[in-house]
């Protein structure tokens, strides 16, 4: 049971960073105006950066899911259950949801410049790096100011790794995305 509620005590503490992560899908319908590629299709060798499919929307929006999961997250602190699956203090919730939120952006931009140098077509699957490069740039970001243990950061990419497949796929059936990946 103790390992359960460690398991979950991370989820918790990633579930900003899953929700900015899942932001792009949760947008595509909306704020069409900001629908513009980050690296405005600029291209490196006939290639574009990120491609088109990386907008502001999505880094705009990610940011904000991760904020506000954050601010929730902080005033649910009050109830003992939630104080007890903390990992953290959430008092602050700004800096927090920022920090992750900016790291899943940047993290999931970094692989997507990967993934175009390496001639992969947006949505073919890049594994492992797909599932958690936006995990790793989120703790990344955090580090200076939450230092999460080897432990908890092995949990975390095991965990963050299986979700995004299953959460992708079911997904995908759902006809919400138009890929598996």
């Amino acid at each position: 049971m103790d390992f359960l509620i460690f398991i979950f005590k991370c989820f918790y503490f990633m579930l900003p960073a899953y929700l900015a992560n899942m932001a792009p899908v949760l947008t595509k319908d909306h704020f069409k105006e900001l629908k513009i590629p980050v690296d405005f299709n600029t291209k490196i060798d006939h290639e574009t950066i990120f491609g088109r499919h990386k907008t502001f929307r999505g880094l705009i929006f990610g940011v904000i899911y991760a904020i506000i999961t954050a601010f929730v997250q902080y005033l649910l602190y009050d109830v003992e259950f939630f104080r007890l699956m903390s990992l953290v203090d959430y008092s602050d919730w700004l800096l927090l949801g920022f920090l992750l939120g900016s790291g899943v952006v940047l993290g999931d931009l970094l692989e997507s410049f990967f993934k175009r140098r390496l001639r992969l077509k947006p949505g073919k699957p890049f594994i492992p790096w797909d599932q958690i490069d936006f995990v790793i740039g989120a703790m990344i970001f955090v580090y200076p100011i939450y230092q999460l243990d080897l432990m908890k950061i092995i949990t975390i990419l095991i965990i963050s790794f299986f979700l995004h497949i299953s959460i992708n796929h079911a997904a995908y059936y759902l006809k919400i995305r138009r890929v598996k990946w």
